[in-house]
């Protein structure tokens, strides 16, 4: 059995076109996950050690052996926080300032998602209801969960 298969992606983040098939290694994949040894997170210490990888890979383009161990690593870390930090409600465009906080974003380096400035700058003031097209747009974006924005 071949170490290599295809993968596709439906669609662009930015532009929402098909994209041709990407080729996934698991060979790759597998010595990318030794490296990072992902676990169940139990203590600070292992959360800590997880955001540092994760941050790294967050502001560069990923191959899809590392996208998909970025998504592991990511849905590893909210679980850890949603059972030792439970937060009450935030507010869908607070938790969008906040992304945008962590990331360093301007509201210009997301109008893209929204369509226009207009619209962009309503909905990060919470002048305006995030949609579900658009939640869809910024959970892909953000790489979190579309409940984030709902």
């Amino acid at each position: 059995m071949s170490n290599t298969f295809l993968r596709t992606k439906n669609t662009t983040k930015k532009t929402g076109k098909k994209t041709v098939a990407a080729k996934f290694d698991a060979a790759k994949y597998r010595r990318l996950v030794a490296r990072a040894m992902p676990v169940i997170i139990e203590t600070e210490d292992e959360n800590e050690r997880l955001l540092a990888i994760v941050e790294r890979m967050m502001n560069r383009d990923l191959s899809p052996e590392e996208e998909r161990l970025f998504n592991l690593l990511v849905k590893l870390i909210e679980d850890f926080e949603a059972r030792h930090y439970p937060m009450g409600e935030v507010a869908p465009h607070e938790m969008l300032r906040f992304l945008m906080e962590q990331r360093d974003l301007r509201q210009r380096d997301v109008v893209h998602l929204f369509g226009s400035s207009g619209v962009a700058s309503e909905v990060i003031n919470g002048k305006r209801a995030i949609s579900k097209a658009q939640a869809k747009k910024l959970a892909e974006f953000f790489h979190v969960s579309v409940e984030v924005f709902v």
